[in-house]
């Protein structure tokens, strides 16, 4: 019909925050909201040919699905975990997917034609709590994962920093016990290998001679168990000393913790906010604030990796 108006298609981008147990996958839109959402077994076991083979055919689908139901898909976000070399878009290592050296962004492109981003997931998700989540107001946030590992993200301005070769923000691998246990990179008495959530099941189940979950140690000590109590006593000591290091280095306004570690709430922030207070001296202390976005913040990160492709879409604010 001549003369009809055309609706212009609502601009969305692609995102999918790659772990080594799952894929969150979804439709964003510029300002950050999200259109559709989907999960996805990893199945790293595949072997990282297959893992990447799933990202692309999930990706495509997901570009497919945008068109589909009347959105125009501009951009491709990923993040995965690991050693990311972001500028060339390049998987250079993952213990959890396998990946070494895997042109990603590359291999995005050749298959689909639109801009993509790749990102490293804990930069990602600080980037995410960063812009819309609990550091929004503040302009220099340092994002802690504590989980299976730990892991940091130093955001300014809202764009987190890899560091020269791609490895800044291992704050899981600062040493904080010399002498004290193994940690997977080889290395002893990282904070990572005492007062990750797996080192909190280890050190009790090494006391009590039973197993627990982190979360289990943390109710126990809740209820008075002496063993429990004297695990989170040592893990709050462990990560104050490295958050104190972490203080010196970035001097941030807010410190943000998510992992699962941090769904203690009150049974971790609390005393661990005391226990920081009393190793700063001349230091200013900084906020520490729970994670507002639960573990979509990975996938929304990448989501804003691939928005800042097409900055006209770009219409999020940062502090």
């Amino acid at each position: 019909m001549t003369g009809a108006a055309t609706a212009t298609p609502a601009q969305v981008v692609v995102a999918l925050d790659v772990g080594g147990t799952g894929m969150k996958c979804a439709l964003v839109g510029p300002d950050g909201g999200t259109y559709h959402a989907e999960r996805h077994p990893t199945r790293a076991e595949r072997g990282p040919a297959a893992v990447v083979h799933s990202i692309l055919e999930i990706t495509e689908a997901l570009a497919g699905r945008a068109r589909a139901t009347g959105l125009s898909p501009v951009a491709v976000g990923i993040a995965v975990p690991g050693v990311v070399d972001e500028a060339t878009g390049t998987a250079k290592w993952s213990a959890n997917l396998g990946f070494r050296d895997v042109p990603l962004r590359e291999l995005v492109v050749a298959r689909l034609g639109l801009p993509t981003a790749l990102g490293h997931d804990v930069r990602a998700g600080g980037v995410a709590e960063a812009r819309l989540g609990a550091g929004r107001d503040s302009r220099h946030v340092l994002f802690v994962a504590i989980g299976t590992g730990i892991a940091a993200a130093h955001v300014v301005a809202g764009s987190a920093f890899a560091g020269a070769h791609s490895a800044a923000g291992e704050l899981g691998h600062i040493v904080v016990r010399p002498g004290g246990p193994r940690c997977g990179c080889g290395a002893d008495g990282c904070l990572e290998a005492v007062a990750s959530a797996a080192a909190v099941g280890r050190r009790y189940a090494a006391l009590a001679g039973s197993a627990a979950t982190a979360a289990e140690v943390v109710a126990r000590s809740a209820a008075g168990d002496p063993i429990a109590v004297q695990v989170w006593r040592e893990t709050v000591d462990a990560l104050a000393d490295g958050l104190a290091i972490a203080q010196n280095l970035y001097d941030p306004e807010v410190v943000v913790l998510g992992g699962g570690l941090a769904e203690a709430g009150a049974a971790l922030l609390d005393p661990l906010g005391a226990a920081l207070r009393q190793r700063l001296t001349f230091q200013r202390e900084p906020r520490l604030l729970p994670a507002a976005l639960g573990d979509e913040a990975g996938c929304l990160g990448a989501a804003l990796l691939a928005l800042d492709t097409v900055p006209a879409l770009d219409t999020l604010e940062t502090p």
